[in-house]
């Protein structure tokens, strides 16, 4: 979460001197940016809705998708734990 919380202060930063500066940002307008978390939650609707139609509760259904780890793709403290599990079975 600080990785999420200092990559957002960064951006904030990088705006207020962009805003100082009278730049345009080169980032794509919020739209855009909308229209991409709408395609990411769209994709688990179908995985999501079969598990509902099945009788699965709706907890569990979004965990069974995989949703969440999908959305926000693959969190930064779970990646070391995986590179080190890793490096235990090639030795």
């Amino acid at each position: 979460m600080k990785l999420y919380l200092a990559s957002l202060g960064a951006g904030l930063l990088v705006g207020v001197i962009y805003s100082l500066l009278n730049v345009r940002s080169p980032a794509p307008p919020v739209v855009a940016l909308i229209g991409l978390l709408g395609i990411l939650l769209g994709e688990q609707m179908i995985p999501v809705g079969k598990q509902l139609i099945s009788g699965t509760a709706s907890a569990a259904a979004c965990d069974k998708a995989n949703s969440v780890a999908h959305v926000f793709g693959q969190l930064p403290g779970r990646r070391g734990a995986e590179v080190s599990d890793l490096s235990k079975h090639k030795s």
